[in-house]
C-alpha cells in the first residue's frame, strides 16, 4: 500500500540523515511512531565529515539512550584546551558525570544513531529528493524523486527538515534564512603528521590566520585553516602546501602534514530561520540555524533541537497530549540558536582580531575568563550545553525548565539510566504510585538522597515541574498535565 494511500494520520517524515535526523528518527520509533527519513545522498556514512566534538550535554542525552559508552569507546577526551594560546580552559569542574569534551568524527556518531534509529524500525529512503512540500489541515505531502528518477507522493502527519543549510523543505515552506558569510576560504583537510603535537587540540591565531588540529584517532589529522589574504571560492583547487604555510603562521610549524585523503575549501555563515515550525512542517539542525565552526557547537545544538522536538511530537502522534505542544519548540530553541549564533561568532571574531586594540581586547577579555570564575562557568556553560534552561511559567519552582543531572536515585540507579525508552522520570521523596495506564512513559523513582523536592523530569532531561512538599494531589495535577 502506499503512503497516500495508507493511514499516516501518525506517521513522520524526516527530511536528511545526518545527526539530527538520526536521533531524532530513532527517538520517534522508539516511540512506536512510524517514521520514514528521506535522504538524497546514497546509503553509506562518508568518514569526510567536518564536525567533530561531543560536548557534555550532547553526551547526557547519548546516555540517556544508552549510546554513551559506545561513543566514549571510539573517542578521544580532552579535559582542557586553550584558546588563543593563552586562555587555559579546564573542563573537569563541570557538573557533569562527562566532564570533557569527545573529540570523535561525526561518521562515528551516525554509525551510532543509524543503527539505533534501525533497530527501532525507522524506515530509510536513500537516493530520494525532496522536490515539493505541501501542506493541509490533515497532514503534509511530500513530492520525491527516487534513484531510478520516478516520483512519488509520500504523506505524514508532519515533516521535519534536517537538511542541511540549503535546506529544501525550508525553501518549500518559504521560510528565510538571513544572515551572512562571516569567513571566506576556510580550507579544510585530512593529513598525516610526522611530529605528533603535544596537545589533543591545537589552536592558535595570529593576525592574518589561524588554524586548529585535532586527531581522528585512524592516523589522521583534521586541519582547519585560514588565510585573511587568500579569499578565493570555494571550488578553488586547494593544495596541501597552502594548508603547510597557513597552519605554519596560525601554529608555529606545519607538523610534517603529508598524504592527504582529503581537501576542501569553504565559507562559513552565520544565519537563522526565523521560525522553526510553519504549520506541520519543523527546521531542524543546520536546516534552522548555522554557525561558525568555532566552539564546536554545530552539530551539538542541532541533536539538542532532535531531543527537544522528538518526544513532544511522540506525545501529540500517540494521543497524550495537544498540538500546542509543538509550539514550545520555537519558544525553548530558537533563542538557544540565536545565543549559539553570538558566541561561536565572537570566538571566531576574537581569533580575527588584527587591529591592536582588538588584539588588546582579546587578551582583557581573555585574562577575565581566566580569573574570573563566575564568568568562565558560564562561558563553559554555553559552549558545552550544560547551562542552557528553557522558559518557565510565572510562579513556577526554581527547578523547572532547568537541566536536571544525572542524579543518583534509591536503589542504585541513575536519572539517565531510567530515562532510556524516552519516559518521562518523577523523582519523589516519598513513594508515589502512579495512576495505571502511563507504565509506559513514565516512570517513578526516589531520591538516593534525603532530598525532600519532587521534580517530574522531561524526556529531554529539563524539568517539567518541581514543587518543595508536594501532596499526592498536587502530583498527580502535574503528572496529569504532562504526561497526558
Amino acid at each position: 500500500m502506499s503512503d497516500t494511500t495508507r493511514d499516516t494520520t501518525r506517521t513522520v517524515i524526516v527530511v536528511g540523515s545526518g545527526p539530527t535526523g538520526l536521533l531524532l528518527a530513532g527517538d520517534l520509533a522508539t516511540a512506536g511512531v512510524p517514521v520514514t527519513v528521506v535522504e538524497k545522498r546514497p546509503h553509506g556514512i562518508s568518514n569526510l565529515s567536518r564536525a567533530f566534538v561531543l560536548h557534555a550535554r550532547t553526551l547526557e542525552q547519548f546516555d540517556a539512550r544508552g549510546l554513551a559508552d559506545e561513543v566514549e569507546a571510539v573517542g578521544r577526551r580532552l579535559g582542557r584546551f586553550r584558546l588563543y594560546g593563552r586562555l587555559d580552559l579546564d573542563l573537569s569542574a563541570l557538573p557533569s558525570r562527562f566532564n570533557h569534551l569527545l573529540v570523535l568524527p561525526q561518521y562515528e556518531v551516525e554509525k551510532a544513531l543509524q543503527r539505533r534509529a534501525l533497530e527501532a524500525g525507522a524506515r530509510f529512503r536513500y537516493e530520494t529528493e525532496v522536490t515539493a512540500l505541501t501542506q493541509d489541515a490533515e497532514g503534509v505531502t511530500v513530492e520525491v524523486r527516487g534513484p531510478g528518477g520516478d516520483t512519488e507522493a509520500l504523506r505524514a502527519a508532519y515533516v521535519v527538515g534536517a537538511d542541511g543549510m540549503r535546506s529544501t523543505v525550508r525553501n518549500a515552506i518559504g521560510l528565510p534564512f538571513p544572515g551572512r558569510s562571516v569567513i571566506r576560504s576556510v580550507m579544510l583537510a585530512d593529513v598525516r603528521v610526522t611530529e605528533e603535537p603535544g596537545e589533543l587540540l591545537t589552536f592558535d591565531a595570529v593576525g592574518d590566520a589561524f588554524a586548529f588540529l585535532v586527531p581522528f584517532g585512524d592516523g589522521y589529522y583534521r586541519v582547519v585553516c585560514w588565510d585573511r589574504g587568500r579569499e578565493l571560492p570555494d571550488d578553488a583547487p586547494v593544495g596541501l602546501d597552502e594548508i603547510r604555510e597557513t597552519t605554519r603562521r596560525a601554529l608555529g610549524r606545519d607538523f610534517g602534514m603529508h598524504d592527504p585523503r582529503w581537501m576542501s575549501r569553504f565559507h562559513s555563515d552565520e544565519r537563522q530561520a526565523p521560525a522553526y515550525r510553519a504549520g506541520r512542517v519543523f527546521l531542524a539542525g543546520d536546516a534552522a540555524h548555522v554557525h561558525t565552526p568555532a566552539g564546536a557547537q554545530g552539530m551539538n545544538t542541532g541533536l539538542q533541537d532532535a531531543a527537544n522536538l522528538s518526544w513532544k511530537l511522540a506525545a501529540v502522534l500517540r494521543g497524550h497530549a495537544t498540538d500546542t505542544l509543538l509550539d514550545s519548540y520555537q519558544a525553548e530553541r530558537h533563542p538557544i540558536g540565536r545565543t549559539v549564533l553570538r558566541s561561536s561568532g565572537g570566538i571566531v571574531r576574537a581569533a580575527m582580531a588584527r587591529r591592536p586594540w582588538t588584539i588588546a581586547l582579546r587578551t582583557a577579555f581573555a585574562a577575565f575568563l581566566g580569573t574570573v570564575g563566575p564568568a568562565r562557568r558560564k562561558a563553559l556553560g554555553q559552549v558545552t550545553g550544560i547551562g542552557y534552561r528553557y522558559p518557565a511559567p510565572r510562579g513556577s519552582h526554581r527547578f523547572t525548565g532547568l537541566r536536571v543531572p544525572d542524579v543518583a536515585l534509591a536503589g542504585g540507579g541513575r536519572l539517565h539510566e531510567t530515562m532510556r525508552g524516552g519516559r518521562f522520570v518523577l523523582i519523589t521523596p516519598e513513594p508515589y504510585k502512579a495512576g495505571a495506564g502511563r507504565e509506559d512513559r513514565l516512570a517513578v523513582e526516589r531520591w538516593a538522597s534525603d532530598r525532600r523536592t519532587t521534580v517530574l523530569v522531561r524526556p529531554d532531561g529539563y524539568a517539567a515541574w518541581a514543587a518543595d512538599g508536594a501532596d499526592a494531589r498536587a502530583i498527580e495535577a502535574a503528572v496529569a498535565a504532562h504526561v497526558g
